[in-house]
């Protein structure tokens, strides 16, 4: 069955609005023989003749009066579905935004994004998960709506980005670390025993890396995931963690941090975003929030 033409549903309404053809025509800068065919054209496809004479004007019948309020409510809908959406009622916003970050975002920027956002919307929710890897799936599918990290290989193409803020790796030792005092050098710092962070389990990264023009290698006696638990180990032991410095700050808390005595490329840290979520008044109004949250807590 093929749809009817669904721009009669304009002329429908301006003709049931002004009850004249010679009206309706100037409204839709149409002619009036133009405007007397699209009347045919509603006539056969309703099965009604809509209007029709009485004396010098015409009248409705039964079933456009019926079909009167329907069709200018269908009208102003369909309007509204087609006009971009230039103010955003933030009071009324009943919404769940998932973020998808490493950990460290949401002991250091949580607590400031969430008091943010609920300051101007209080139906809204977020709802924080873990990122085991760069993979752009859930940004795609839409499980995820803003995720946040270092951009990689395997971010896809069409990915949205943008920077939120630049960091740099410190080491970090427990208080009362033989480390934790005497100037550092790079012999120093790779003679001690580290930890090593890879979400996939390697044994090497940019810090070994970096030592190596210098002819040093670090004594790894541990591997893990994620900067939480090298941390947790510092603490409590003479193992030395090397993790990004702002994005670990209350994680670090209590313990000796140190600039690392060699040189090591920054990071950036970028928020991610799929394109269909580019214009959405409450995914701007959420990155803009992201953004300023990781700005003032990264002066």
């Amino acid at each position: 069955m093929s749809l009817p033409d669904l721009n009669l549903l304009i002329t429908l309404d301006v003709l049931l609005s002004e009850a004249s053809v010679a009206r309706a025509a100037r409204r839709l800068h149409l002619s009036p023989s133009a405007m007397s065919r699209a009347l045919a054209r509603l006539r056969e496809a309703t099965g009604d003749p809509l209007l029709v004479r009485a004396g010098r004007g015409l009248v409705p019948t039964p079933r456009a009066i019926a079909l009167r309020e329907q069709v200018g409510q269908l009208v102003h809908d369909s309007a509204a579905v087609l006009r971009p959406v230039d103010r955003l009622d933030l009071a009324q916003l009943a919404r769940t935004f998932t973020i998808r970050t490493r950990e460290g975002f949401v002991e250091n920027f949580g607590a400031g994004l969430i008091a943010r956002l609920r300051a101007d919307a209080p139906g809204v929710r977020l709802r924080f998960v873990p990122k085991s890897d760069k993979d752009s799936t859930g940004l795609r599918d839409g499980s995820i709506d803003l995720e946040t990290g270092v951009i990689g290989k395997s971010t896809g193409p069409e990915v949205r980005t943008q920077a939120l803020l630049r960091d740099r790796f410190v080491g970090v030792v427990r208080a009362g670390h033989a480390l934790a005092s005497g100037a550092m050098t790079p012999a120093r710092y790779a003679a001690a025993e580290h930890v090593g962070i890879s979400r996939q389990g390697r044994d090497k990264g940019p810090v070994d890396d970096a030592l190596l023009p210098l002819g040093l290698h670090r004594a790894i006696v541990a591997t893990v995931a994620g900067f939480a638990p090298a941390l947790s180990l510092a603490r409590a032991s003479e193992l030395v963690a090397t993790v990004p410095e702002r994005h670990t700050g209350l994680l670090r808390d209590g313990m000796h941090s140190f600039p690392l005595p060699f040189p090591m490329p920054d990071l950036t840290v970028s928020m991610l975003w799929h394109p269909r979520l580019d214009a959405d008044p409450a995914h701007r109004w959420l990155r803009a929030h992201v953004r300023e949250v990781c700005r003032e807590e990264s002066i």
